[in-house]
């Protein structure tokens, strides 16, 4: 029987509350949608009752929170990744399957990719160079730098202008494939996706 990879969790409002526990204190407030314009997805860790734990997209990496659940849609999720920055590569599978193994660029010895557990929080086209025709971002965010790009640091699964990168830790802490992989890969892959890198 195939199992299923996870679940999402898209916001159904403009701003969504994030609580410490299940009717404890109010964290913080997220907006929908984000200010890329992606729609506020989460993974969901587990649930209780009316509440669900989601993992987060902030620092540190692995945060969690807790959000009600009739502020979300579910989805469930067939495709899951997994990337290894010892021998560049990144993995998909479906309902735990195998489908294909891509090669892919990591971060080098001074910014490496971090390790852990963490899922797909939008989809970019970018319009600045060097990212190829597509941009996911990740709830990854660097153990190095605090800042990257105008950015916070956060971790991107993206194509490359530089194409003899790939197969080589060379990046920042992002994951690069090529243009053709990073493509395909945007038209299979929804929000919430989870990816383990390690």
């Amino acid at each position: 029987m195939p199992t299923s990879a996870g679940i999402s969790a898209t916001a159904d409002s403009p701003q969504v509350a994030v609580f410490a526990a299940p009717d404890g204190a109010v964290t913080g407030y997220l907006s929908n949608p984000q200010p890329s314009g992606a729609p506020l997805t989460f993974l969901v860790a587990s649930t209780d009752g009316d509440w669900l734990q989601v993992y987060l997209a902030q620092r540190p990496n692995g945060s969690t929170g807790w959000v009600k659940a009739d502020t979300v849609t579910l989805h469930s999720l067939v495709y899951s990744l997994r990337a290894s920055t010892e021998q560049n590569t990144l993995a998909l599978y479906k309902n735990g399957a195998l489908v294909k193994t891509y090669t892919a660029a990591t971060g080098t010895g001074g910014t490496p990719t971090p390790h852990g557990s963490f899922y797909i929080t939008e989809l970019l086209q970018p319009t600045n160079e060097g990212y190829g025709p597509y941009a996911f971002g990740l709830s990854a965010f660097s153990d190095v730098l605090t800042s990257f790009g105008g950015g916070p640091g956060q971790i991107g699964l993206h194509g490359t202008d530089d194409a003899g990168s790939i197969g080589h830790a060379a990046s920042h802490g992002c994951i690069r494939l090529s243009n053709a992989d990073i493509t395909e890969l945007a038209t299979l892959l929804p929000l919430g996706t989870p990816i383990t890198i390690e």
